[in-house]
């Protein structure tokens, strides 16, 4: 008994037909499998950590709005350190430039330069999620190749007897790489394009947030400032 029968033979002791399949797919296999654990370990980060970081927009902002209205800064910016999320973060950064008295053209610059350094924050490795998606595809097609050429290179050094296994071994190779390389390509470009809408809206949130405290700040400058 050859290598290759003795490979058959061993996959098909799996009743799992995941495993099997796996055990089929060869050495490319380990290498998709490798992608798949990175892409769930980056979507398992992902949801967990904008879910810390996400706040309830029209919560937070009507606490920040009314303290503004009865000249409270300093507990707008206290409330916003008690929840230090990218909204809350960027609504500080103009307030504190409301407390200390500054133009309103420095308090939008204040918080614009927030947005871009809590966008990354909200981003992390997504990106990394589309990159982990291409090279599964790569990986799959490798193993797709290789497959191949151990199906009609054994065809070809195989005596009549064993020719049937090597092709349907390398076959098989074959197409579990390329099964198993599109289905983690499929999730993880799925959930990149999940996570950039979530991305989306809390950059949204945030600008649509600092342009109502702008104006909140200039129509009520005064009542702002009555006892800061």
């Amino acid at each position: 008994m050859d290598s290759t029968t003795e490979i058959v033979n061993q996959c098909a002791e799996y009743t799992n037909f995941i495993a099997k399949a796996f055990c089929e797919g060869g050495t490319a296999m380990y290498f998709i499998a490798a992608v798949a654990f990175l892409v769930v370990a980056l979507i398992l980060e992902r949801t967990f950590t904008l879910q810390k970081l996400s706040v309830d927009k029209n919560a937070v902002s009507g606490s920040i709005f009314g303290m503004v209205l009865q000249g409270q800064i300093q507990q707008a910016v206290a409330f916003c350190d008690a929840t230090p999320t990218p909204l809350t973060n960027t609504m500080k950064a103009g307030l504190v430039q409301v407390m200390n008295r500054r133009p309103d053209e420095e308090v939008q610059v204040a918080m614009d330069a927030s947005v871009l350094r809590e966008t990354p924050r909200l981003e992390g490795w997504t990106s990394f999620l589309a990159v982990f998606g291409n090279v599964s595809v790569l990986v799959g097609l490798l193993g797709t190749i290789i497959g191949l050429i151990k199906a009609f290179g054994g065809v070809a050094e195989a005596d009549a007897a064993t020719k049937a296994a090597h092709l349907s071994k390398g076959i098989s190779e074959a197409l579990n790489c390329t099964a198993f390389g599109l289905l983690v390509a499929i999730i993880a470009i799925t959930a990149y394009g999940f996570f950039q809408i979530r991305i989306g809206r809390a950059n949204n949130d945030m600008l649509e947030s600092t342009m109502n405290l702008m104006n909140h700040v200039v129509s009520n400058r005064d009542k702002a400032l009555k006892k800061s």
